[in-house]
């Protein structure tokens, strides 16, 4: 023990039991860890839910009017078209499609991809990530049916 008086012998009780405190403290760092990496990897799928809360909002603001409500292209709007809208449900014609090409005519309008003009850019309304989604959703149609 030792005698120097700025340094009670407690002091060397309390540096033997640091090492185990040491050790229990990187445990729980390492649980909390762990645990964050875990939480933050679902984050991304909480996010996809929302993007696609979002992307079927926007399919019912400004696509349901002619592409319809279950995208076969029969929306109110669609009587007064031609060519008719693309029916989003016809798994051939869809995957015939890239993902590249739905996403201009979305945010540039039908007429920049070789379709309908009367297909509107809606580059300037939504983001990129929006349109992204938006074409996921549209995607969706495919595989519901």
């Amino acid at each position: 023990m030792s005698t120097d008086p700025e340094r009670p012998a407690v002091c060397r009780r309390y540096r033997r039991d640091e090492i185990p405190m040491r050790k229990l403290q990187l445990l729980v760092d390492v649980l909390v860890f762990v645990f964050l990496v875990a939480l933050g990897l679902r984050v991304p799928a909480a996010a996809d839910d929302g993007q696609m809360a979002k992307a079927r909002e926007n399919y019912q603001s400004n696509c349901v009017k002619c592409h319809g409500e279950g995208g076969k292209g029969d929306g109110p709007g669609a009587a007064m078209l031609n060519p008719k809208p693309r029916d989003y449900t016809d798994c051939k014609a869809m995957q015939a499609k890239k993902d590249e090409e739905l996403f201009k005519a979305i945010k540039d309008g039908g007429d920049s991809v070789g379709l309908s003009a009367d297909m509107q850019p809606f580059g300037g309304k939504l983001s990129d990530d929006e349109i992204h989604a938006l074409v996921t959703f549209i995607r969706g149609f495919c595989k519901q049916s």
